[in-house]
């Protein structure tokens, strides 16, 4: 059975993953490399799933396929119990050994969690640009829209000037003073006319109007491309969309020792490391990135 590789963990593949571990009994799963193109003239990946109806194995081989001669005969692979399939979100991970950490290393989720940028729902009515005068300064916030921008910040986002901004108004709007609130009623108005309050992310927030951006990351890092991510340290406060993500210290860490892990993610991490699609297209979720592994904070105070 043919499917493309991104089926062994994304939402729309999990019934099948399922059915391989009841009734389907998988037998083994051969994973193409994400540059071969199995399918003439189709830009995606692929994957070949065997199973025989009926027969319960414990277990079910996975083999990464680099070449597409090596594809027939369907054989070898790694054995990995259904048991440990049945626990696992997305079976990508599966398919190669867990790399102990090196002594004194830890899991990245264990000094930081990672949260993805909020979504705005409308990116043409809610971005807009530093000097937009239909609007009181105070509602506009500097933000990350791009993932250029922080590709091309390298180590330090250091100042915000340059940045556009992201219009995030307060839930109750008689937070407001007098006068920027009835600047704010006539842009909402003409941001309703445009559709603004009827999209899905604006009817399941609190209030339609209200963006609600996550409090400024210490450390900014994208988390699509056909390159490692971009590590960036967050020197100027800036919010972020879903166009990247935060990480934000579980622990009190330094100044110090923030530059340093984001310089160690910024010069260790590499594409390898996350979940590769058609064209080299690379993405790190955020739980994928917080098993990423990095020195501990005493390595880092010493380094």
């Amino acid at each position: 059975f043919p499917t493309r590789r991104s089926s062994l963990d994304v939402n729309y593949g999990s019934l099948v993953r399922e059915l391989l571990l009841d009734g389907l009994s998988g037998v083994a799963i051969h994973r193409l490399d994400p540059t071969l193109t199995p399918f003439e003239k189709t830009a995606t990946t692929g994957a070949i799933t065997c199973f025989r109806v009926g027969e319960g194995a414990k277990s079910m081989r996975l083999r990464e396929v680099k070449n597409i001669k090596d594809i027939a005969p369907l054989v070898g692979g790694r054995a990995v119990s259904k048991q440990r399939l049945e626990e696992a979100r997305r079976w990508t991970p599966l398919f190669r050994s867990s790399p102990k950490l090196p002594e004194g290393y830890v899991e990245l989720g264990e000094l930081c969690r990672v949260h993805r940028g909020t979504v705005t729902g409308a990116n043409h009515i809610w971005i807009t640009h530093r000097d937009d005068e239909r609007l009181p300064a105070s509602v506009l916030t500097p933000s990350v829209t791009r993932a250029r921008e922080l590709f091309a910040a390298e180590i330090s986002l250091a100042s915000p000037e340059h940045l556009r901004r992201v219009i995030d108004l307060p839930q109750d709007l008689n937070a407001l003073e007098t006068d920027d609130r009835k600047r704010v009623e006539i842009f909402l108005k003409k941001a309703k006319q445009q559709g603004a309050a009827d999209g899905y992310v604006a009817k399941n927030r609190a209030a339609w109007w209200s963006v609600g951006l996550r409090a400024p990351a210490p450390i900014l890092a994208t988390y699509m491309a056909r390159r490692p991510p971009a590590f960036v340290r967050n020197l100027a406060s800036a919010r972020h969309i879903n166009i990247a993500h935060g990480l934000y210290p579980r622990i009190e860490l330094s100044s110090v020792i923030l530059d340093r892990l984001a310089t160690e993610l910024r010069t260790s991490i590499t594409q390898a490391q996350g979940r590769t699609y058609a064209g080299g297209l690379t993405k790190f979720e955020p739980k994928e990135m917080e098993r990423l592994p990095v020195p501990s904070p005493d390595m880092l105070a010493m380094s």
